[in-house]
């Protein structure tokens, strides 16, 4: 995923200890900052205060985003996920920098999350917020494509390169999307 220049890596292990994540999280840094990565920690404020240049990006159900700006601080990139457009514009107003809306399509990782939201309601939301949206759920190159034209600032992916034989090249066809569009 590196190799292919993605330009942020969100880090999700949940099951880790803080110790355990530490460990992890400096190994990963090391390899973001080599290629000129953003890190994204997900959902653990207290690891990424112990390291410099990390970003935390939160569930919809974590603390607060205006909670965990005065924790982080302003110079810590700060995202959240969220579920409808009522949620984006939240966010935004709680100091977010960035927004992951979704599931736009159906998805298997997403599916708890209720059912896909579609392409209008990302369009939707991306007239209402200044912030980056950046759209989630079953997510192919394609479909990313859609996402760009529909206003959003690009594609957050699991499925399509993590589930990929060559997770590489995935990765540089939704960069391509991503990036050729609008």
């Amino acid at each position: 995923v590196l190799a292919a220049a993605a330009p942020a890596i969100q880090l999700r292990e949940r099951d880790l200890s803080a110790r355990e994540l530490l460990t992890l999280t400096r190994e990963v840094q090391a390899l973001t900052a080599l290629h000129r990565s953003q890190l994204l920690i997900n959902d653990r404020i207290d690891v990424a205060l112990a390291l410099d240049g990390v970003g935390v990006h939160l569930r919809s159900n974590s603390l607060p985003i205006s909670v965990a700006r005065q924790l982080l601080g302003a110079q810590r990139l700060l995202g959240i996920s969220v579920h409808s457009i009522e949620e984006a514009v939240q966010a935004e107003s709680q100091g977010a920098d960035y927004i992951i809306l979704g599931p736009i399509y159906e998805t298997p990782s997403k599916q708890m999350f209720g059912p896909p939201l579609g392409i209008h309601v990302l369009e939707r939301a991306c007239g209402m917020v200044r912030i980056p949206i950046i759209g989630i759920g079953g997510v192919t190159a394609e479909r990313a494509r859609e996402m760009r034209r529909a206003g959003a600032f690009g594609a957050a992916v699991i499925t399509a390169i993590l589930g990929a034989n060559d997770v590489e090249s995935a990765t540089r066809d939704l960069l391509d999307a991503v990036t050729a569009v609008p």
